[in-house]
């Protein structure tokens, strides 16, 4: 069978093309012999740079209170400053040849952004954890700088170089490896596959310093108690009955501090509400449930756990 074209709707909107498995092995072939291995560890910049130009280009946006905090976070080590340059890196990796075949990357991709998490049936997974660079581009943006995260974040906590290139030897190696097992997957089993933080455990912690897999398994049981009520129990204390935001000026500042007047506080209070009816409405019909459930719940002040 070739290719298959499914009509998504009437009226001659652009059908969505599929590929055959064949057509798919295809087309990564003449990617891989288009833009071979050896070409990813070469970058050639031509011209001076100034990652700092770019930083305060990315400020101009931000919440100008802020930017200084940030800057001193990055300024703590290498790493951190790796953390909060991502822009300085897809800057860099732009100059780079890709094999054309895009992605809907996460776009900071280093080792800080994976961690435990709760997913929707409640069960602690391992998974990437940040998607607030999220961006259309080049698949092997997210996995060089996974690798890069690997090598900077092992050269300050002491590892030796030979240590290092193996970190990030198997670090790729894994991702191929998990990538060759998706391919043979069907569409509902890649949707559905995750990693249960257990299965995690097993087997990425061989070899590991007893002090550190004790320290590990400690967070990951710690994971186990988080939910929406201990960040609201956190984040809130009690005014004349009423559940308010603490303040913590210039990280967390509620509305009533930031907006001087009531007429501007009722109109982004509207604002906000239009936003969340908006993004209700793009939700599966189970989770919108949910969701107007817990709203419904928490304005007769009936607060569950987890909800």
């Amino acid at each position: 069978m070739g290719t298959i074209e499914k009509q998504v709707a009437a009226g001659g909107s652009k059908p969505l093309t599929y590929l055959t498995r064949a057509e798919r092995i295809a087309r990564g072939r003449a990617a891989r012999s288009k833009v071979p291995r050896s070409a990813h560890g070469e970058i050639e910049f031509g011209e001076p740079r100034d990652p700092i130009a770019l930083l305060e280009e990315q400020a101009a946006s931000r919440v100008p209170e802020l930017v200084p905090i940030r800057y001193g976070r990055m300024l703590a080590s290498a790493f951190a400053f790796y953390r909060g340059g991502a822009l300085i890196m897809a800057a860099d990796l732009a100059r780079t040849t890709s094999s054309g075949l895009r992605v809907q990357s996460c776009g900071d991709a280093h080792l800080s952004n994976f961690g435990v998490f709760g997913s929707p049936e409640r069960n602690l997974v391992f998974d990437v954890n940040d998607f607030d660079e999220t961006a259309p581009g080049p698949w092997e943006w997210d996995v060089k700088r996974l690798a890069a995260s690997f090598a900077i974040g092992g050269r300050e906590n002491g590892f030796s170089e030979n240590e290092r290139r193996s970190v990030v030897l198997e670090t790729v190696g894994a991702y191929r490896k998990a990538m060759t097992a998706l391919a043979e997957m069907r569409n509902l089993e890649v949707w559905y596959s995750h990693l249960p933080v257990e299965q995690a455990v097993a087997e990425f912690t061989a070899g590991v310093d007893p002090k550190r897999l004790k320290k590990a398994e400690a967070n990951i049981e710690k994971s186990r108690t988080k939910d929406s009520m201990h960040a609201f129990d956190k984040l809130t204390h009690l005014v004349d009955g009423e559940p308010r935001i603490v303040s913590d000026p210039p990280l967390i500042v509620p509305i009533d501090e930031l907006l001087p007047t009531q007429m501007e506080r009722d109109a982004l209070e509207e604002e906000m509400g239009n936003l969340i009816r908006s993004y209700r409405r793009t939700l599966e019909t189970d989770r919108r449930h949910l969701l107007e459930e817990s709203r419904y719940a928490d304005q007769l002040g009936r607060r569950r756990p987890g909800a």
